[in-house]
């Protein structure tokens, strides 16, 4: 293995339902028995999967083709469970990712109310837990995702998720989604405020399309940690220097930008982070889900070098941006009562998996995985 390849990486921008090997896909839709329009995996791993050759036209576009898809197969407790597994896992086979903040949303994966809200999101972390057990040299967190097609009431449900789960691993909170003429930004500013007063981390999709007047409003009123992609920044020298003045981090996803058809080409991705380097601002590198894109923080470093994007000093301090404002922290100690929930699905789902009516020696080894998990 190259240096590159050994050097310790963090990924802040990594969606769920774009981050998941296709042939795991596979196998989670035939167990849970969706019905799929294709029979043949090939065919699948197209259908999930996006090319510089085969272009999203727009956000709408990759939504209905292919976040619909992941997002269904990804719904329920034992899927979104073996998602997460997988891709932090994954993450530090393929390019030695030690820091992943990984973000989904859960109301996009509990069938329009079906399954509950809470185990879907107990799910998740104790996935993020057995991957850290697995990986002991690797640093997790999960961010959960408002969306601005939800109603208000609907994300303030996800922001109070976000914030009873905090302890147990939950690091922020975001807002995601295409542009929506229903959505208003200024109308959920209490709860981004709320979010950030309990201490969770603060990241916005914004300022990946043409709405500048919604980046200025984020950078001005919101203020947020980081603004996930933030590309049309570079078009207002002023609002640069206020994101630069606020030391906000810009998660910046090369190809996942180019495929959407966000920017048009390698020359306009050039433009845009060499306004930034020279404007001070801070920014990472990230892939936006590494298996739905067929790339990883390596291979994104490795195109900004091929097309003279950037230079490997100024890669080295992106990722030292990235160590900095991951909303990653050492747990406390003193956190048992708030992981009561989390500790009883751990016993539930460890005896699922051993065999309800297993032996003494089965349900020791319940009882140590869980110790292990909550001392950790």
């Amino acid at each position: 293995m190259s240096q590159r390849t050994l050097t310790p990486r963090a990924e802040l921008h990594t969606h769920l339902g774009a981050a998941v090997d296709p042939v795991i896909m596979w196998t989670i839709a035939h167990r849970q028995g969706i019905k799929l329009p294709v029979k043949n995996y090939w065919d699948f791993e197209e259908m999930i999967t996006v090319t510089p050759e085969k272009k999203n036209l727009n956000l709408d576009e990759m939504d209905k083709h292919y976040y619909h898809w992941t997002e269904l197969i990804q719904s329920s407790p034992e899927a979104i469970e073996e998602a997460v597994h997988s891709v932090i896992g994954g993450g530090y086979r393929k390019c030695n990712l030690v820091l992943q903040e990984l973000r989904f949303n859960p109301m996009k994966r509990n069938r329009t109310g079906e399954r509950d809200l809470d185990l879907i999101i107990l799910a998740a972390l104790w996935g993020m837990r057995r991957a850290m057990l697995e990986y002991p040299q690797v640093s997790a967190g999960l961010i959960i995702s408002l969306d601005r097609s939800f109603t208000l009431a609907q994300n303030g449900i996800i922001v109070d998720k976000a914030i009873r789960y905090q302890l147990d691993g939950i690091v922020g909170v975001d807002i995601a989604g295409p542009d929506r003429a229903t959505f208003s930004m200024k109308a959920h500013a209490p709860l981004i405020l709320r979010a950030k007063k309990a201490g969770l981390g603060i990241t916005i999709h914004a300022g990946e399309t043409g709405n500048m007047k919604e980046l200025e409003y984020v950078v001005r009123r919101l203020r947020p940690h980081r603004i996930g992609h933030g590309l049309i920044a570079a078009n207002d020298k002023k609002l640069l220097e206020e994101i630069a003045k606020q030391k906000i981090i810009l998660e910046i996803c090369p190809t996942s930008n180019l495929c959407n058809s966000i920017l048009k080409g390698v020359d306009e991705l050039r433009v845009i982070i060499r306004t930034f380097v020279e404007s001070g601002v801070r920014f990472t590198i990230n892939t936006d889900g590494p298996e739905m894109y067929r790339t990883s923080v390596l291979k994104e470093e490795e195109f900004l070098l091929a097309h003279d994007i950037m230079s490997e000093k100024e890669l080295e301090q992106c990722m030292r941006w990235a160590f900095k404002g991951t909303f990653i922290r050492p747990r406390s100690n003193g956190n048992a009562q708030e992981s009561k929930a989390l500790q009883k699905y751990m016993v539930r789902r460890g005896s699922t998996l051993l065999g309800e009516s297993g032996t003494a020696e089965r349900q020791w080894r319940v009882t140590l995985a869980v110790d292990a998990v909550v001392e950790f």
